[in-house]
């Protein structure tokens, strides 16, 4: 008789620029998804059943995470102990290479773990650089990691008096994308936490001539709808330009209807980074060995 499956929560980064998404895709597209990677290296663990990775949070084609979620069952053939968590981190990341794909962390959990369900909440940055006149004025080592808005400084104040109106629960229709996927959901969210705040820049120091600055939106909600990040950051630059006043914020708020979000306002992807997802100490407890006969 097979011992049952162990199954694990692990915490993976990646470079989003490379890949369709997160979520799994067909093969013989030009660009597939991080998931794809993921299953390709853990088949070659020699696990005796398939593994599917349960991810936690869709992103899409060109945005990056710091640290995605995930849980998976590993069934090893009779008389092969499980996995530790450092044996499972080790082998993954030796079959990844040389995806910009790591894993961070890896530790058995419940059986009843859901890595999307169980979820508490998610945290996302989105990276804005200011002082470019052109495209071609992003640091080379900045390209895909940011998003440089044209048009000069942004109007900070005014964007974090708009930020405001978005805190809290609203029906947020106004600031999601719809597809066949999402038209069924439920439009309402809590957003915990909206700053925004200035932040480093990779090897900034090294640069100061610029006269660059790096800006971080950092976003926490237990849940988000589709884009609604890139909606909501693309609609505070709006803010920070003057093409919008705060208010205009509340007012699309209010008028729950996504066709009435401005027009080309939505964020690229390649500033956006899913920096943290978080889970209660009771469900990621270490889960019990299970004997089997």
């Amino acid at each position: 008789m097979l011992c049952a499956p162990a199954r694990y929560l692990v915490f993976f980064q990646y470079f989003g620029t490379r890949y369709s998404g997160v979520m799994e895709t067909k093969s013989d597209q030009a660009l597939v998804g991080v998931q794809n990677y993921l299953e390709e290296a853990a088949q070659k663990l020699k696990p005796s059943a398939p593994i599917k990775f349960h991810i936690s949070s869709r992103t899409d084609t060109g945005v990056h995470a710091l640290a995605n979620a995930a849980h998976l069952d590993i069934q090893r053939a009779p008389g092969k102990a499980a996995f530790t968590g450092q044996q499972l981190v080790q082998g993954l990341n030796h079959h990844l290479r040389p995806e910009p794909i790591r894993i961070l962390s890896a530790q058995r959990v419940p059986s009843t773990f859901h890595a999307r369900f169980c979820a508490l909440s998610r945290t996302y940055i989105y990276r804005l650089l200011l002082g470019c006149a052109h495209q071609s004025q992003i640091p080379v080592f900045e390209r895909d990691l940011c998003w440089a808005p044209a048009g000069g400084p942004l109007n900070i104040p005014a964007m974090r008096e708009a930020a405001e109106f978005l805190l809290g629960t609203h029906d947020f229709s106004t600031f999601r994308s719809l597809n066949s996927e999402n038209a069924s959901q439920s439009p309402v969210r809590t957003l915990l936490q909206l700053e925004i705040r200035p932040a480093p820049g990779f090897l900034s120091h090294h640069y100061e001539h610029r006269k660059l600055e790096f800006w971080e939106v950092k976003v926490k909600g237990r849940a988000f709808l589709y884009r609604q990040v890139r909606r909501m950051v693309g609609a505070l630059v709006a803010v920070g330009q003057g093409k919008l006043s705060p208010q205009h914020i509340q007012e699309l708020l209010e008028l729950k209807d996504s066709r009435a979000f401005p027009p080309h306002a939505m964020a690229p992807p390649w500033g956006l980074f899913l920096k943290s997802v978080e889970y209660g100490q009771a469900d990621v407890a270490p889960a019990e060995e299970e004997p089997c006969g």
